[in-house]
């Protein structure tokens, strides 16, 4: 079963259930996007089923800031109202407010 619309959205501030890295969503799949190399990889016990929108986020954690490809059910919304320090946040979007970053006009898709 698919679901119509995504439950995140471009610009919105989430974090890992499980894991402990935060992010902003740049991207939006509406199902598995990624290789099946990819997919295998993650533990059978935590792989997420394909047929649910994936989410591109410029994340960080601790000690490292990167890109990551997460699928929705190990999501959640981050109302912390922290920024992401993620160094390509600044090239995507313009303010933060509150939970989300804004898209400038001439970013929208």
């Amino acid at each position: 079963m698919l679901r119509a619309q995504a439950k995140f959205r471009i610009g919105q501030i989430v974090k890992h259930r499980i894991h402990p890295f935060r992010g902003v969503i740049f991207d939006v799949d509406p199902v598995f996007a990624n290789t099946e190399e990819w997919w295998r990889s993650i533990p059978e016990e935590l792989r997420p089923s394909k047929d649910q929108p994936f989410y591109h986020l410029f994340a960080e954690n601790e000690t490292s800031y990167y890109v990551a490809y997460v699928s929705e059910q190990n999501l959640l919304a981050d109302i912390s109202g922290e920024p992401v320090e993620h160094p390509d946040v600044p090239e995507y979007f313009s303010e933060l407010e509150g939970d989300h970053y804004t898209v400038p006009p001439d970013q929208h898709h």
